[in-house]
Parts: C-alpha cells; sequence; structure tokens
C-alpha cells in the first residue's frame, strides 16, 4: 500500500455540485435557475397540480353526484338462505346472533331479509329490516317478521 493508491472508502465521499460559489466555479450569476420566473426567485415551491397558469384538472372536470351521509348499507340475507339454515340447524328462531354463528354475516352491519327464495319452514325472524315481500313471506309460512 503506497500513498498515492489511497481512495476514500466508496460511499463515504459525495461529488456535489457546489452552486452559487463563485464565476469561478462556473455555476455562479443565476447558479443554474436562468433569469427571472417564480422557479428563479427563493422560497418558490410547486403547488400540487399547479399547471403553469392554465385551469387544472380538478377544476376543469365537471363535478357530479351526492354521497348521503345518512345512508346505512345493510347486510342481506334471502329467505333461501334461512330456509337452509333453519333444515340444517333445526331452528324454529332466527336471529342476528344465529346468522353470526353460521358465517352468514359478521355483525358489524345491520341485517336486513330480502325476499328471494322460498321459505317453507314456520320460523321467527329478527332482523334490524325486512322488505315487504320477505316480511309477507315469513308471515304467510306462519311466522313471525321482528324489527330489532
Amino acid at each position: 500500500m503506497k500513498l498515492h493508491t489511497l481512495t476514500p472508502a466508496k460511499g463515504s465521499t459525495h461529488s456535489r455540485r457546489r452552486i452559487g460559489r463563485g464565476p469561478g466555479s462556473g455555476l455562479g450569476g443565476t447558479s443554474t435557475r436562468g433569469h427571472k420566473g417564480a422557479k428563479a426567485r427563493s422560497g418558490y415551491k410547486r403547488k400540487i397540480g399547479f399547471e403553469g397558469g392554465q385551469m387544472p384538472l380538478q377544476r376543469r372536470v365537471p363535478k357530479a353526484g351526492f354521497k348521503n351521509i345518512n345512508h346505512v348499507e345493510f347486510f342481506p340475507v334471502n329467505l333461501s338462505t334461512l330456509q337452509k339454515l333453519a333444515e340444517e340447524k333445526n331452528l324454529a328462531k332466527i336471529g342476528v346472533a344465529e346468522l353470526v354463528a353460521a358465517g352468514l354475516t359478521n355483525g358489524k352491519k345491520p341485517v336486513k331479509v330480502l325476499g328471494n327464495g322460498e321459505l317453507k319452514a314456520k320460523i321467527d325472524v329478527e332482523a334490524n329490516a325486512f322488505s315487504k315481500s320477505a316480511e309477507a313471506a315469513i308471515q304467510a309460512a306462519g311466522g313471525n317478521a321482528t324489527k330489532i
């Protein structure tokens, strides 16, 4: 090893240009910023979505629609599902707890019973909401539809 072969460890030094250190550096004067304009000034920070004075995209695109903050999203359960559950587990009363135990709902959303399918068994059903056809079908089979 000789003194003229020594070099700094890899990654320990950086070859960064020193801008704005006088005309002798070749990078003095405007210091690579060009002449005038917002980018030549100190404190310039580009705003998100800025398009050089052109109307930005988020302001050009028309706004449409409406999001109801009071909307309640129900977990749907059909009559055919209730019939199948009643036959498998031999239930006369089905509530949200039975649906959670069967893995049909997670219990976080309110449950709405829909009238898709056929109900033959006499079942008392407890849910957060019922469609008119589901309520009529449950009562026609001899059961009760109770809203929680």
